[in-house]
Protein backbone atom coordinates (compact mmCIF):
# COMPACT_ATOMS: atom_id res chain seq x y z
CA UNK A 1 0.00 0.00 0.00
CA UNK A 2 1.15 3.18 -1.06
CA UNK A 3 -0.39 6.08 1.20
CA UNK A 4 -0.40 9.57 0.23
CA UNK A 5 -1.75 13.06 0.03
CA UNK A 6 -1.69 15.38 -2.71
CA UNK A 7 -2.54 18.85 -3.74
CA UNK A 8 -2.79 21.74 -6.72
CA UNK A 9 -0.68 24.64 -7.13
CA UNK A 10 -2.53 27.71 -8.51
CA UNK A 11 -0.51 27.03 -11.46
CA UNK A 12 -1.75 23.76 -11.96
CA UNK A 13 0.85 21.25 -10.66
CA UNK A 14 -0.08 18.45 -9.31
CA UNK A 15 1.70 17.16 -6.21
CA UNK A 16 1.72 14.19 -4.34
CA UNK A 17 3.17 13.15 -0.80
CA UNK A 18 4.27 9.51 -0.21
CA UNK A 19 5.63 10.04 3.32
CA UNK A 20 8.39 6.92 4.42
CA UNK A 21 10.43 7.96 7.75
CA UNK A 22 11.90 4.24 7.25
CA UNK A 23 14.34 5.95 5.15
CA UNK A 24 17.18 8.78 5.16
CA UNK A 25 16.55 9.38 1.57
CA UNK A 26 14.44 11.37 -0.61
CA UNK A 27 12.90 10.57 -4.64
CA UNK A 28 11.70 13.26 -6.77
CA UNK A 29 9.83 12.73 -9.94
CA UNK A 30 8.26 15.08 -12.26
CA UNK A 31 6.48 13.30 -15.13
CA UNK A 32 5.21 15.70 -17.93
CA UNK A 33 2.16 14.58 -20.09
CA UNK A 34 3.90 14.37 -23.40
CA UNK A 35 5.74 11.12 -25.00
CA UNK A 36 6.22 10.38 -28.57
CA UNK A 37 2.31 10.11 -29.49
CA UNK A 38 2.09 13.98 -29.32
CA UNK A 39 4.47 14.71 -31.89
CA UNK A 40 4.30 16.01 -35.34
CA UNK A 41 4.42 13.23 -37.73
CA UNK A 42 6.78 15.21 -39.70
CA UNK A 43 9.06 16.15 -36.70
CA UNK A 44 9.06 12.86 -34.70
CA UNK A 45 11.88 12.26 -31.86
CA UNK A 46 11.43 15.37 -30.66
CA UNK A 47 10.05 14.15 -26.87
CA UNK A 48 13.49 11.95 -26.71
CA UNK A 49 15.67 14.94 -27.68
CA UNK A 50 14.12 17.16 -25.33
CA UNK A 51 14.98 14.12 -22.54
CA UNK A 52 18.82 14.96 -23.61
CA UNK A 53 18.16 18.57 -23.70
CA UNK A 54 16.64 18.80 -19.94
CA UNK A 55 20.51 17.81 -18.95
CA UNK A 56 22.54 20.80 -21.03
CA UNK A 57 21.51 23.00 -18.18
CA UNK A 58 18.72 25.63 -17.55
CA UNK A 59 18.49 29.96 -17.46
CA UNK A 60 20.21 30.46 -14.36
CA UNK A 61 22.45 26.58 -13.79
CA UNK A 62 24.30 25.76 -16.44
CA UNK A 63 25.81 22.27 -15.41
CA UNK A 64 22.55 20.27 -13.89
CA UNK A 65 24.69 17.26 -12.64
CA UNK A 66 27.54 18.93 -10.41
CA UNK A 67 25.05 20.55 -7.90
CA UNK A 68 23.41 17.61 -7.38
CA UNK A 69 26.39 15.47 -7.20
CA UNK A 70 27.84 17.51 -4.42
CA UNK A 71 24.62 17.00 -2.22
CA UNK A 72 25.01 12.83 -2.70
CA UNK A 73 22.01 13.25 -5.46
CA UNK A 74 21.79 11.10 -8.71
CA UNK A 75 19.48 12.03 -11.13
CA UNK A 76 17.75 10.12 -14.57
CA UNK A 77 14.72 10.15 -16.98
CA UNK A 78 13.04 8.03 -19.82
CA UNK A 79 10.67 9.19 -22.51
CA UNK A 80 7.95 6.31 -23.83
CA UNK A 81 5.45 6.65 -26.40
CA UNK A 82 3.53 8.09 -23.60
CA UNK A 83 5.17 10.57 -20.88
CA UNK A 84 8.46 11.85 -20.39
CA UNK A 85 10.01 10.91 -17.04
CA UNK A 86 12.36 12.88 -14.53
CA UNK A 87 13.38 11.47 -11.44
CA UNK A 88 16.35 12.47 -8.37
CA UNK A 89 17.09 10.62 -5.54
CA UNK A 90 19.57 12.08 -2.66
CA UNK A 91 19.61 12.34 0.87
CA UNK A 92 16.61 13.57 2.34
CA UNK A 93 18.33 16.43 4.18
CA UNK A 94 19.51 17.95 0.63
CA UNK A 95 15.74 18.14 -0.06
CA UNK A 96 15.77 21.54 -1.35
CA UNK A 97 18.22 21.19 -4.03
CA UNK A 98 16.34 18.99 -5.80
CA UNK A 99 13.79 21.86 -5.76
CA UNK A 100 16.00 23.88 -7.26
CA UNK A 101 17.07 21.68 -10.01
CA UNK A 102 13.65 20.71 -11.14
CA UNK A 103 11.92 23.99 -10.51
CA UNK A 104 14.81 26.21 -13.25
CA UNK A 105 14.48 23.96 -15.81
CA UNK A 106 10.80 23.86 -15.50
CA UNK A 107 10.83 27.38 -15.62
CA UNK A 108 12.90 27.90 -18.72
CA UNK A 109 16.12 25.78 -20.52
CA UNK A 110 19.36 28.02 -21.35
CA UNK A 111 18.02 27.28 -25.30
CA UNK A 112 22.06 27.57 -25.94
CA UNK A 113 22.34 26.64 -29.97
CA UNK A 114 25.93 24.14 -28.87
CA UNK A 115 23.63 22.09 -26.27
CA UNK A 116 21.29 21.45 -29.17
CA UNK A 117 23.94 21.01 -31.86
CA UNK A 118 25.72 18.62 -29.17
CA UNK A 119 22.65 16.53 -28.07
CA UNK A 120 21.25 16.67 -31.88
CA UNK A 121 24.62 14.41 -32.19
CA UNK A 122 24.05 12.49 -29.04
CA UNK A 123 20.95 11.25 -30.14
CA UNK A 124 21.60 10.76 -33.72
CA UNK A 125 24.96 8.28 -33.02
CA UNK A 126 22.34 6.50 -30.43
CA UNK A 127 20.03 6.42 -33.32
CA UNK A 128 22.60 4.48 -35.24
CA UNK A 129 23.88 2.41 -32.27
CA UNK A 130 20.63 0.79 -31.00
CA UNK A 131 18.33 0.62 -34.11
CA UNK A 132 20.50 1.02 -37.26
CA UNK A 133 23.81 -1.08 -36.53
CA UNK A 134 22.83 -3.87 -34.30
CA UNK A 135 21.22 -7.13 -35.22
CA UNK A 136 17.55 -7.10 -34.96
CA UNK A 137 17.49 -3.24 -33.64
CA UNK A 138 15.11 -2.18 -36.52
CA UNK A 139 12.43 -4.57 -35.69
CA UNK A 140 10.66 -1.80 -33.91
CA UNK A 141 11.00 0.57 -36.91
CA UNK A 142 8.98 -1.54 -39.24
CA UNK A 143 6.72 -3.73 -36.88
CA UNK A 144 5.00 -0.64 -35.23
CA UNK A 145 3.92 0.93 -38.71
CA UNK A 146 3.05 -2.29 -39.23
CA UNK A 147 0.79 -2.62 -36.89
CA UNK A 148 -0.29 1.04 -36.56
CA UNK A 149 -2.04 2.58 -39.55
CA UNK A 150 -3.15 5.91 -37.97
CA UNK A 151 -2.16 6.41 -34.12
CA UNK A 152 1.42 8.22 -33.65
CA UNK A 153 2.17 4.54 -31.88
CA UNK A 154 3.20 3.80 -35.66
CA UNK A 155 6.74 5.52 -34.64
CA UNK A 156 9.43 4.72 -32.01
CA UNK A 157 10.20 7.23 -29.59
CA UNK A 158 13.92 7.58 -31.42
CA UNK A 159 11.56 8.78 -33.95
CA UNK A 160 10.90 8.18 -37.69
CA UNK A 161 14.30 9.15 -39.12
CA UNK A 162 17.49 10.34 -38.45
CA UNK A 163 16.65 13.53 -40.65
CA UNK A 164 13.95 14.47 -37.88
CA UNK A 165 16.52 15.30 -35.15
CA UNK A 166 19.27 16.39 -38.05
CA UNK A 167 16.52 18.97 -39.36
CA UNK A 168 15.33 20.18 -35.85
CA UNK A 169 16.02 23.90 -34.94
CA UNK A 170 15.86 26.14 -32.16
CA UNK A 171 12.68 27.29 -32.83
CA UNK A 172 11.42 23.83 -33.13
CA UNK A 173 12.99 23.25 -29.57
CA UNK A 174 11.10 26.62 -27.84
CA UNK A 175 7.84 25.68 -29.51
CA UNK A 176 7.99 21.90 -28.49
CA UNK A 177 9.23 23.05 -24.48
CA UNK A 178 6.45 25.59 -24.28
CA UNK A 179 3.57 23.60 -25.07
CA UNK A 180 4.82 20.71 -23.37
CA UNK A 181 6.64 21.14 -20.55
CA UNK A 182 3.98 23.51 -18.37
CA UNK A 183 3.63 22.94 -14.41
CA UNK A 184 -0.29 22.37 -15.59
CA UNK A 185 0.94 19.49 -17.75
CA UNK A 186 3.24 17.96 -15.20
CA UNK A 187 2.84 15.76 -12.36
CA UNK A 188 5.64 16.10 -8.89
CA UNK A 189 5.38 13.60 -6.41
CA UNK A 190 7.99 13.43 -3.35
CA UNK A 191 8.67 10.33 -1.37
CA UNK A 192 10.80 9.02 1.25
CA UNK A 193 11.80 10.65 4.70
CA UNK A 194 9.56 14.04 3.91
CA UNK A 195 6.30 15.68 5.23
CA UNK A 196 3.63 17.08 3.86
CA UNK A 197 3.86 20.28 4.91
CA UNK A 198 7.99 20.61 4.11
CA UNK A 199 6.92 19.98 0.39
CA UNK A 200 4.26 22.58 0.57
CA UNK A 201 6.69 24.99 1.58
CA UNK A 202 9.24 24.21 -0.88
CA UNK A 203 6.08 23.77 -3.56
CA UNK A 204 5.61 27.32 -2.53
CA UNK A 205 8.91 28.56 -2.99
CA UNK A 206 10.26 26.85 -6.49
CA UNK A 207 7.43 26.03 -8.14
CA UNK A 208 4.46 28.35 -7.87
CA UNK A 209 6.15 31.38 -9.04
CA UNK A 210 6.30 29.64 -12.54
CA UNK A 211 3.66 30.50 -14.57
CA UNK A 212 0.86 28.51 -16.09
CA UNK A 213 0.53 28.00 -19.85
CA UNK A 214 -2.39 27.12 -22.43
CA UNK A 215 -3.77 23.58 -21.49
CA UNK A 216 -2.76 20.78 -23.37
CA UNK A 217 -5.58 18.73 -24.73
CA UNK A 218 -5.19 15.85 -26.66
CA UNK A 219 -6.78 15.12 -29.86
CA UNK A 220 -5.02 11.62 -31.44
CA UNK A 221 -6.27 9.79 -34.35
CA UNK A 222 -8.10 7.00 -32.85
CA UNK A 223 -6.72 3.35 -34.35
CA UNK A 224 -9.42 1.52 -36.34
CA UNK A 225 -10.08 -2.09 -35.57
CA UNK A 226 -7.86 -4.36 -37.56
CA UNK A 227 -9.83 -6.93 -39.46
CA UNK A 228 -7.37 -8.07 -41.47
CA UNK A 229 -4.15 -10.22 -41.27
CA UNK A 230 -0.87 -8.07 -42.15
CA UNK A 231 2.48 -9.73 -43.33
CA UNK A 232 5.61 -8.53 -44.16
CA UNK A 233 8.90 -9.46 -44.49
CA UNK A 234 12.77 -8.29 -44.30
CA UNK A 235 16.45 -9.54 -44.17
CA UNK A 236 19.46 -8.47 -42.75
CA UNK A 237 22.66 -9.66 -41.57
CA UNK A 238 21.60 -11.30 -38.67
CA UNK A 239 22.35 -14.30 -36.57
CA UNK A 240 19.57 -16.59 -36.74
CA UNK A 241 15.48 -15.95 -38.88
CA UNK A 242 13.32 -14.02 -36.17
CA UNK A 243 9.45 -14.33 -35.86
CA UNK A 244 7.35 -11.87 -34.74
CA UNK A 245 3.88 -11.54 -34.08
CA UNK A 246 1.97 -8.53 -32.67
CA UNK A 247 -1.62 -8.46 -31.13
CA UNK A 248 -3.76 -5.07 -30.78
CA UNK A 249 -4.91 -5.15 -27.06
CA UNK A 250 -6.45 -3.57 -24.35
CA UNK A 251 -4.72 0.24 -23.42
CA UNK A 252 -3.01 0.26 -19.75
CA UNK A 253 -5.73 1.28 -17.56
CA UNK A 254 -8.52 -0.62 -19.14
CA UNK A 255 -10.59 -2.42 -17.53
CA UNK A 256 -9.63 -5.59 -19.65
CA UNK A 257 -5.67 -5.18 -19.71
CA UNK A 258 -4.97 -7.68 -16.80
CA UNK A 259 -6.54 -10.43 -18.72
CA UNK A 260 -4.51 -10.09 -21.42
CA UNK A 261 -1.09 -9.04 -19.09
CA UNK A 262 -1.65 -13.00 -17.72
CA UNK A 263 -2.24 -13.90 -21.48
CA UNK A 264 0.98 -13.03 -22.10
CA UNK A 265 2.33 -14.32 -19.11
CA UNK A 266 1.04 -17.83 -19.83
CA UNK A 267 2.31 -17.85 -23.06
CA UNK A 268 5.64 -16.57 -22.81
CA UNK A 269 7.10 -14.99 -19.26
CA UNK A 270 8.95 -17.56 -17.75
CA UNK A 271 10.47 -21.40 -18.55
CA UNK A 272 7.15 -22.78 -17.24
CA UNK A 273 5.48 -20.43 -20.01
CA UNK A 274 3.45 -22.76 -23.29
CA UNK A 275 5.32 -21.29 -26.02
CA UNK A 276 8.71 -22.11 -24.22
CA UNK A 277 7.55 -25.60 -22.82
CA UNK A 278 6.07 -26.59 -26.29
CA UNK A 279 8.49 -24.97 -28.86
CA UNK A 280 11.78 -24.71 -27.07
CA UNK A 281 11.56 -27.47 -24.91
CA UNK A 282 9.58 -30.23 -26.40
CA UNK A 283 9.87 -29.43 -30.08
CA UNK A 284 12.77 -27.29 -30.28
CA UNK A 285 11.83 -25.31 -32.59
CA UNK A 286 13.39 -21.90 -31.41
CA UNK A 287 16.66 -20.95 -29.69
CA UNK A 288 14.56 -18.06 -27.73
CA UNK A 289 11.05 -17.56 -27.86
CA UNK A 290 8.98 -15.30 -25.47
CA UNK A 291 5.17 -13.49 -25.08
CA UNK A 292 5.26 -9.77 -23.52
CA UNK A 293 3.09 -6.38 -24.00
CA UNK A 294 3.86 -2.93 -24.56
CA UNK A 295 1.46 -1.71 -21.57
CA UNK A 296 0.97 1.49 -23.49
CA UNK A 297 -1.86 4.07 -22.08
CA UNK A 298 -3.81 3.83 -25.87
CA UNK A 299 -4.22 0.44 -27.36
CA UNK A 300 -1.25 -1.45 -27.30
CA UNK A 301 0.63 -4.69 -28.39
CA UNK A 302 0.58 -8.33 -26.96
CA UNK A 303 4.06 -9.29 -28.85
CA UNK A 304 5.02 -12.77 -29.33
CA UNK A 305 8.80 -13.04 -30.68
CA UNK A 306 11.39 -15.84 -30.80
CA UNK A 307 14.71 -16.82 -32.92
CA UNK A 308 14.52 -19.70 -34.52
CA UNK A 309 17.07 -22.75 -34.51
CA UNK A 310 18.84 -23.66 -38.00
CA UNK A 311 16.70 -25.56 -39.84
CA UNK A 312 13.56 -24.50 -39.11
CA UNK A 313 11.58 -22.54 -41.87
CA UNK A 314 9.74 -19.24 -40.71
CA UNK A 315 6.26 -20.63 -42.09
CA UNK A 316 6.80 -23.53 -40.04
CA UNK A 317 7.54 -21.67 -37.05
CA UNK A 318 4.29 -19.31 -37.55
CA UNK A 319 2.20 -22.09 -37.82
CA UNK A 320 3.53 -23.85 -34.65
CA UNK A 321 3.27 -20.32 -32.66
CA UNK A 322 -0.50 -19.78 -34.18
CA UNK A 323 -1.13 -23.97 -32.65
CA UNK A 324 -0.05 -22.82 -29.17
CA UNK A 325 -2.42 -19.56 -29.11
CA UNK A 326 -5.35 -21.22 -30.44
CA UNK A 327 -5.55 -23.62 -27.85
CA UNK A 328 -6.17 -20.37 -25.23
CA UNK A 329 -9.28 -19.16 -27.96
CA UNK A 330 -10.58 -23.52 -27.93
CA UNK A 331 -10.25 -23.98 -24.23
CA UNK A 332 -10.17 -22.59 -20.70
CA UNK A 333 -7.06 -22.40 -19.08
CA UNK A 334 -6.77 -24.61 -15.87
CA UNK A 335 -6.99 -23.18 -12.50
CA UNK A 336 -3.42 -23.64 -11.03
CA UNK A 337 -2.34 -22.10 -14.12
CA UNK A 338 -3.70 -19.31 -13.95
CA UNK A 339 -2.83 -18.26 -10.12
CA UNK A 340 0.90 -19.20 -10.94
CA UNK A 341 0.79 -16.11 -12.79
CA UNK A 342 -1.45 -14.21 -10.92
CA UNK A 343 1.01 -14.85 -7.37
CA UNK A 344 3.83 -13.95 -10.23
CA UNK A 345 2.37 -10.70 -11.42
CA UNK A 346 1.49 -9.83 -7.47
CA UNK A 347 5.18 -10.91 -6.36
CA UNK A 348 6.42 -8.90 -8.90
CA UNK A 349 4.07 -5.68 -7.56
CA UNK A 350 5.79 -6.21 -4.04
CA UNK A 351 8.94 -6.43 -5.00
CA UNK A 352 8.84 -2.97 -6.94
CA UNK A 353 7.34 -1.65 -3.83
CA UNK A 354 10.35 -2.02 -2.16
CA UNK A 355 12.34 0.58 -3.55
CA UNK A 356 11.42 4.26 -2.83
CA UNK A 357 11.83 5.96 -6.58
CA UNK A 358 9.39 3.22 -8.14
CA UNK A 359 6.52 3.74 -5.48
CA UNK A 360 7.21 7.23 -6.50
CA UNK A 361 7.27 6.48 -10.46
CA UNK A 362 4.04 3.92 -10.01
CA UNK A 363 2.30 6.70 -8.02
CA UNK A 364 2.83 9.44 -11.04
CA UNK A 365 2.06 7.42 -13.35
CA UNK A 366 -1.17 6.11 -11.97
CA UNK A 367 -1.85 9.92 -11.31
CA UNK A 368 -1.06 11.06 -15.01
CA UNK A 369 -3.83 8.53 -15.96
CA UNK A 370 -6.58 9.60 -13.66
CA UNK A 371 -6.40 7.67 -10.98
CA UNK A 372 -3.56 7.69 -8.57
CA UNK A 373 -5.02 4.94 -6.42
CA UNK A 374 -4.45 2.54 -9.15
CA UNK A 375 -1.31 1.47 -7.16
CA UNK A 376 -2.93 0.27 -4.33
CA UNK A 377 -5.78 -1.93 -6.31
CA UNK A 378 -3.74 -3.42 -8.73
CA UNK A 379 -2.77 -6.89 -6.90
CA UNK A 380 -6.55 -7.56 -6.46
CA UNK A 381 -7.43 -6.52 -10.11
CA UNK A 382 -5.08 -9.29 -10.83
CA UNK A 383 -6.13 -12.08 -8.28
CA UNK A 384 -10.04 -11.00 -9.43
CA UNK A 385 -9.19 -12.61 -12.99
CA UNK A 386 -11.01 -15.56 -14.35
CA UNK A 387 -10.06 -18.20 -16.91
CA UNK A 388 -12.98 -17.28 -18.55
CA UNK A 389 -11.86 -13.72 -18.62
CA UNK A 390 -8.71 -15.38 -20.09
CA UNK A 391 -10.41 -17.34 -22.57
CA UNK A 392 -12.90 -14.29 -23.53
CA UNK A 393 -9.74 -12.17 -24.44
CA UNK A 394 -8.28 -14.37 -26.22
CA UNK A 395 -11.05 -14.65 -28.49
CA UNK A 396 -10.89 -10.99 -28.64
CA UNK A 397 -6.97 -10.42 -28.87
CA UNK A 398 -5.27 -13.74 -30.40
CA UNK A 399 -7.78 -13.39 -33.79
CA UNK A 400 -5.26 -14.22 -37.14
CA UNK A 401 -7.03 -10.84 -38.57
CA UNK A 402 -5.89 -8.85 -35.50
CA UNK A 403 -2.21 -10.00 -36.24
CA UNK A 404 0.79 -8.05 -37.72
CA UNK A 405 3.54 -10.74 -38.60
CA UNK A 406 6.93 -10.18 -39.60
CA UNK A 407 9.50 -12.43 -40.92
CA UNK A 408 13.31 -11.43 -40.11
CA UNK A 409 15.43 -13.75 -42.30
CA UNK A 410 19.18 -13.99 -42.49
CA UNK A 411 20.35 -12.07 -45.90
Amino acid sequence: MIHYEQFVLDNGLRVFVHEDSSTPMAAVNILYNVGSRDEDPTKTGFAHLFEHLMFGGSRNIPSYDEPLQKVGGENNAFTSPDITNYYITLPAANLETAFWLESDRMLSLSFDPQVLDVQQKVVIEEFKQRYLNQPYGDVWLKLRPLAYQQHPYRWATIGKDISHIEDATLDDVKSFFFKYYLPNNAILVVAGNVTVEQVKQLCAKWFSPIPAGDPYIRQLPIEPKQVEARKMETSAKVPLNGLYKAYHMPGRFDADFYDVDLLSDMLGRSKSSRLYQQLLRGNPMFSSVNAYITASIDPGLLVVQGNLNKGVSLEEADAAVEAVLQEFIDQTVPEDELAKVKNQAEATLAFSEVELLNRAMNLAYAANAGDPDLVNKEAAIIQAVTPDDIQSMARQVLRKDNCSTLYYRVA
